[in-house]
């Protein structure tokens, strides 16, 4: 079967000179089984994080996580090397269609068939070729629904995390702040996942010296509770299989969530494209593929209760780091998170994580992924002195930022996220379809941005 029967790179031990472990490579089995640990600790934090924010089981976060991977190593061929984590592009969502009153079940459902369409552009995208991406999905479109879905989670922040404990959340904040900008390599990229484990130490001392704190409690009510209460992890069993729910289907959840499919395309574009540029196979040929993959893998991901999944830059900086691309190390790090989401004692541990932490954390973690859209536009040149690109863009950042609501009839309007998208998409057409042609054409910005040294960071809204 196409992936299987690695080719030993050279002594098994490291990559020659200059050289690379390509896909269908390994180095011996040892290493090769602790780099798939590395992938593991890499993707770890935002795997995790993402379903608690969404108000969803990390562990089966996590164990699916490890089959969606296996699932698109298999329909990729063993060609792609890449870890599926879980999303974070669809937290906005999930807190929108809480404020909806939905439940678990209707997040999911609505990823799932988020899903379906990713997996149905990737097969028009296969058969038409890279470039129809480059048509419907320009640069000035892509970044602006990426700015949008993270600067949508401001009061989410500002109204849920924050206020349960204030002073964790500013010193969280700081911390993790710091270690994204003084840490390097390896630990940079695992910055969050460090920002939570001292996020995690300062809530204990604080309880040990100050004692119970009286604010806001996660389900919004003032009250003296503890800051770090880990009564269930003791009562947590070892091994065991992760809650498991089946998805429910509405309509307007549907519509708040399918603007999420432009942040998805951009992101798995950008990861063939680099991964092809740093094996020196290019990949174009299997975008479609990959795309289809990935939505597929959120299919089933999400039909059992799991959240919506993704391809990780955090492993890109891995394989960037050690020239190993090799499938191989992919599919032990898959193992590994199966068998991580199989020990309800460590999802018990992750949802005890105080609300004060997981707001110095979103703090950090939602402006990045609003600014990951400016990234896009800076990589691209985007020109945001032509009116073309800039009213658009200015009307769906601003409705999408401040939740502006378009109401239809009684049962059915769009907002926020959804009809900010509609905005940028529709109306960088329309009004493409209607500017002289001088507008139409690529202009030089009058500050030519270049290239960022931090390219190997995420470039979408996960």
């Amino acid at each position: 079967m196409a992936g299987f029967g690695w080719k030993l790179h050279g002594d098994g031990r490291s990559p020659a000179p200059g050289a690379v472990v390509k896909p269908d490579e390994r180095l011996s089995w040892g290493r090769t089984v602790g780099l798939g640990a590395q992938h593991v600790v890499a993707m770890f934090g935002a795997t995790f994080v993402a379903p608690v924010l969404m108000g969803l089981d990390p562990n089966l976060a996590v164990m699916v996580s490890g089959v969606a991977t296996i699932f698109f190593l298999l329909v990729t061929g063993g060609r792609i090397p890449s870890y599926l984590g879980s999303s974070l592009s669809f937290v906005g969502v999930a807190a929108v269609i809480k404020a909806q009153g939905g439940d678990a079940a209707t997040l999911t459902g609505a990823m799932l068939v988020v899903g379906a369409v990713l997996a149905l552009c990737g097969a028009v995208i296969q058969a038409a070729g890279a470039r129809v991406i480059h048509a419907v999905l320009p640069p000035v479109v892509t970044g602006a629904v990426v700015m949008l879905i993270g600067f949508n989670l401001a009061p989410v922040t500002a109204g849920t995390y924050w206020p349960q404990d204030q002073w964790t959340a500013l010193l969280t904040m700081l911390f993790t702040g710091l270690a994204l900008v003084v840490l390097r390599g390896f630990w940079s990229r695992i910055a969050t996942f460090l920002g939570l484990i001292f996020g995690y130490a300062i809530s204990w001392i604080f309880d040990r010296i100050l004692g119970k704190i009286h604010a806001v409690d996660a389900a919004g009510v003032v009250t003296d509770h503890w800051r770090l209460d880990l009564s269930a992890v003791g009562n947590a069993d070892w091994i065991g299989l992760p809650t498991l729910h089946t998805p429910s289907f509405s309509g307007s959840a549907v519509l708040v969530a399918l603007p999420v499919v432009v942040a998805l395309i951009a992101e798995n574009a950008g990861h063939v494209k680099a991964v092809g540029e740093m094996t020196g196979d290019p990949l174009d040929d299997r975008m479609g593929t990959a795309i289809m993959a990935d939505g597929a893998a959120t299919m089933i991901s999400t039909s059992v209760g799991g959240p919506a999944t993704t391809t990780y830059a955090e492993n890109i900086g891995v394989m960037a780091a050690t020239r190993v691309y090799s499938t191989a190390a992919y599919w032990c790090a898959a193992g590994f998170a199966i068998l991580f989401g199989l020990c309800p004692k460590f999802g018990a541990v992750v949802a005890a994580i105080p609300g004060g932490v997981l707001g110095g954390i979103t703090v950090v973690l939602y402006g990045m992924i609003g600014l990951l859209g400016a990234q896009i536009w800076v990589h691209n040149r985007v020109d945001l002195t032509n009116p073309l690109h800039l009213v658009p863009v200015a009307a769906g950042v601003i409705i999408g930022i401040g939740n502006v609501s378009l109401k239809f009839t009684d049962n059915f309007s769009l907002s926020g996220i959804a009809l900010g998208t509609l905005v940028v998409l529709l109306g960088y057409h329309v009004l493409r379809l209607m500017a002289p042609a001088h507008m139409k054409q690529q202009q030089t910005p009058l500050l030519d941005a270049g290239t960022s040294e931090y390219d190997d960071t995420d470039s979408s809204g996960r």
